[in-house]
């Protein structure tokens, strides 16, 4: 297991390599710039930011420069916080960021697993079909459609829960960023699970486990689910990059001050290092995150062989 997991550290080195090459181009390379503003600065303070910023320097020599800092742990000065560090500011917005996916996620796994068997062992019902609809549904609609829906129900017309804002990690703010992030997760995880206990519970292993005489709950719980888990462990890689990616939009329309405010605003404002920040730790997250997810493919089906 430990060739395994040093072989996909090598191959993940040289795909964060590749992704922090091809995004710090395409944002050097894209129409204007940090310091671009409806009212030009005088030349004279315009050539000493480009100078302090090293952008009066060749591109590949701001490339080399900017892969040197990031091999030290450094991200960079923010061009538009200017009393900030990129590094600053993700350690005040990426817990925030975390906590949002992993509570969605954690949301996702539970009610899409409980929906998902609930539908499986009660198979072409009108609960299934309710299920399978509902989950269509959710697939369907886009989080920047859920969010100002659900802040214009709650928080807006029956004033159950704040319409937006962090109110410094207070539970009952979290609850609309956190639903909204998890509905389309519920929906996939639901339909994975689904269509995979299906295949388990008609499965020779089930049968025979069921010849046995051992309790349904037993068989559902034990054999069943385990079987039809494994579509869903091989998802979490993606559904957990697409809650980080997600909250970008979901914490934007929220007022929530997690990463995702800062790519938005760093974009439109062309801080070229903070985009670069968020793109790096979100491409190490992803990379980390499928890592996790084969060792955990690995432990729970013994046939994958990695050795």
């Amino acid at each position: 297991m430990l060739s395994y997991v040093l072989r996909r550290l090598a191959t993940a080195i040289p795909t964060l390599f590749v992704i922090i090459t091809m995004s710090f181009f395409l944002m050097r390379v894209a129409p204007g710039g940090p310091f671009n503003l409806e009212r030009p600065l005088e030349a004279k303070v315009m050539e000493n930011l480009n100078r302090i910023y090293h952008l009066n320097e060749p591109l590949w020599r701001q490339y080399l420069l900017y892969l040197n800092n990031l091999l030290h742990g450094d991200l960079g000065p923010s061009f538009v916080y200017r009393d900030f560090s990129v590094g600053d500011l993700f350690a005040a917005g990426l817990p925030v960021s975390i906590q949002l996916g992993a509570s969605a996620l954690t949301l996702a796994l539970i009610i899409g697993t409980v929906l998902g068997s609930i539908a499986a062992l009660k198979q072409n019902s009108t609960i299934d079909y309710l299920v399978v609809g509902v989950a269509t549904f959710g697939i369907t609609i886009p989080p920047f459609v859920v969010a100002p829906v659900l802040s214009l129900i709650f928080g807006v017309s029956l004033g159950w829960l704040p319409a937006g804002g962090w109110g410094n990690g207070a539970f009952p703010n979290k609850i609309l960023p956190i639903v909204t992030l998890a509905l389309p997760q519920i929906a996939i995880v639901a339909r994975l699970i689904r269509g995979a206990m299906i295949e388990a519970l008609r499965s020779d292993h089930v049968r025979t486990v069921r010849a046995y005489g051992l309790p349904t709950r037993v068989v559902v719980m034990v054999h069943a689910l385990r079987a039809a888990i494994l579509p869903v462990v091989s998802y979490l890689g993606p559904a957990a990059a697409a809650l980080l990616t997600g909250s970008i939009v979901v914490e934007t329309i929220f007022g929530i001050p997690g990463i995702g405010r800062y790519f938005v605003q760093a974009a439109l404002n062309r801080d070229y290092t903070l985009v670069m920040g968020t793109v790096v730790v979100v491409s190490i997250f992803v990379v980390v995150f499928n890592m996790i997810v084969d060792l955990v493919y690995a432990w729970l089906d013994p046939r994958v062989r990695y050795d």
